[in-house]
């Protein structure tokens, strides 16, 4: 497992326990709901579940050519997180203390998420190939060992 992988996992892991907590929260302070419903959800789909399985797929999706994608993980990783914490800390306030001014952060937060999301889709294009595409891989591989 390469570095990215490993942070992509392990702060998932991160958000499934800001989920729990927060959802906990609901039951002892009720009147949070209102504020952090939306930020709970995001914390356990977005924060938990896709970043596990962007982890996952980049650590255990085939390399073609034995290829690495440092970069793309890279930007992957850091985009999903960034956004992620700006709503995990904007949203709440915003819907607390009304402070509209915020919203094109907001705004920049889902955009970011959503700009991780296609840098992943594409990388995942990179590794999903057909058995032919690798056999031609490994052929000019090993033509270019023969020069």
């Amino acid at each position: 497992m390469y570095f990215w992988e490993f942070l992509f996992i392990r702060t998932s892991l991160v958000y499934l326990i800001y989920t729990a907590l927060t959802g906990t929260a609901f039951y002892v302070w009720p009147s949070l709901t209102g504020f952090f419903k939306t930020a709970h959800v995001h914390a356990g789909l977005v924060g938990f579940f896709l970043s596990m399985v962007m982890g996952v797929a980049y650590w255990m999706m085939p390399r073609p050519g034995r290829m690495r994608q440092d970069t793309l993980e890279a930007a992957t990783y850091i985009a999903l997180n960034t956004g992620l914490a700006l709503r995990l800390v904007l949203e709440p306030w915003i819907l607390y203390s009304g402070t509209e001014s915020l919203r094109p952060i907001l705004v920049a937060s889902g955009l970011l998420q959503l700009g991780a999301i296609g840098i992943f889709a594409y990388a995942m294009t990179k590794r999903v190939v057909t058995s032919d595409m690798l056999a031609q891989l490994r052929a000019k591989r090993e033509a270019k060992g023969q020069e």
